[in-house]
């Protein structure tokens, strides 16, 4: 049986997701996490390669969002024709290795995207590390969204929820 890990349906927990885009690193990219009243909310902004840059993403306030035995996280999304990724931290930082699980639904069409947890591979700042262990679903402290692969321009992710199983 799946646990929710978030519901959009309430502004509340929109709230508890901020962006990170490559503005850290000094590009030009934006994007934020906001409501929709239909009740659901939607990942938005545009990527620009401009100044090194290239990727845009929301993160989730830290908190036990570990799930032992987990086989699969599930999202409730309706794309825009690109891909994107769902990211997974083990601790509370800012920085460092994040689990990452490719996904491109549909666009326009509401549908239960399934990514398994063999499916995530460890990555440190977009480069994979070959020598890190899987994912261990138990210790997730962070969940996030990114866009990035050079996919250029404005985009939306709309979400209603992420599940694990």
């Amino acid at each position: 049986m799946a646990r929710t890990l978030f519901d959009f349906s309430s502004p509340e927990t929109v709230a508890e997701w901020s962006a990170i885009d490559d503005r850290v690193m000094g590009g030009i990219s934006r994007s934020r996490m906001r409501h929709d009243p239909a009740g659901h909310a939607v990942f938005e902004g545009v990527v620009s390669l401009e100044q090194n840059g290239g990727f845009a993403s929301v993160r989730s306030r830290a908190g036990p969002l570990g799930a032992p035995g987990a086989v699969a996280y599930l999202l409730d999304v309706a794309g825009d024709g690109k891909r994107y990724k769902l990211s997974l931290r083990l601790d509370d930082g800012f920085d460092g290795v994040t689990y990452q699980a490719d996904f491109a639904p549909a666009a326009a069409a509401w549908t239960i995207v399934r990514l398994p947890v063999a499916a995530f591979r460890a990555t440190f700042r977009g480069r994979t590390v070959t020598d890190a262990p899987l994912l261990d679903s138990a210790r997730v402290r962070q969940a996030g969204l990114l866009i990035a692969d050079r996919q250029t321009g404005p985009f939306e992710l709309a979400i209603r929820a992420i599940r694990v199983e």
